[in-house]
């Protein structure tokens, strides 16, 4: 059996544009925490943003027949919901191949890093997770060719 990566190099340079939508569903103590700014770890807000843009940077590493690219723009914006954490992430390039990947990388990880956090909060006697809930985590919107904006 032979493992490769895609050859990408003939395909041409082209602006690539990825949104992924995610949530992540929480107990009314988390939310409570969240919005107080009272989670013992900190801001999950801002954590969970810097996380995902990290995470974007380091998608190849993660999934192995992601190329590595360079991104031309970044952003993950993470929400409070009556019942849940929203996130958006956005990912952009102008290279072969697309960004989805990315944009979904750095959409889990936020609002894992979130759930991370508040764990504490949401864990029952016998230390699992019953409110807690990921997903669904969709890529929204998708383009290639445009300019950059």
């Amino acid at each position: 059996m032979v493992v490769r990566q895609r050859r990408i190099h003939a395909k041409p340079r082209v602006y690539r544009r990825a949104v992924v939508v995610g949530e992540l569903r929480l107990g009314t103590k988390s939310l409570t925490s969240i919005r107080a700014g009272t989670v013992r770890k900190g801001n999950p807000l801002a954590t969970g943003e810097l996380a995902g843009l990290l995470a974007m940077k380091r998608t190849p590493e993660l999934i192995p027949h992601c190329h590595s690219i360079g991104l031309t723009g970044s952003r993950v914006e993470i929400t409070v919901a009556s019942d849940r954490v929203r996130v958006e992430a956005e990912a952009e390039s102008v290279g072969r191949t697309g960004v989805e990947m990315e944009a979904l990388v750095g959409a889990t990880t936020a609002l894992l890093t979130v759930w991370d956090m508040v764990k504490y909060l949401e864990k029952d006697s016998r230390g699992l997770y019953p409110t807690a809930r990921l997903g669904p985590v969709v890529v929204r919107e998708k383009e290639k060719g445009r300019k950059e904006r």
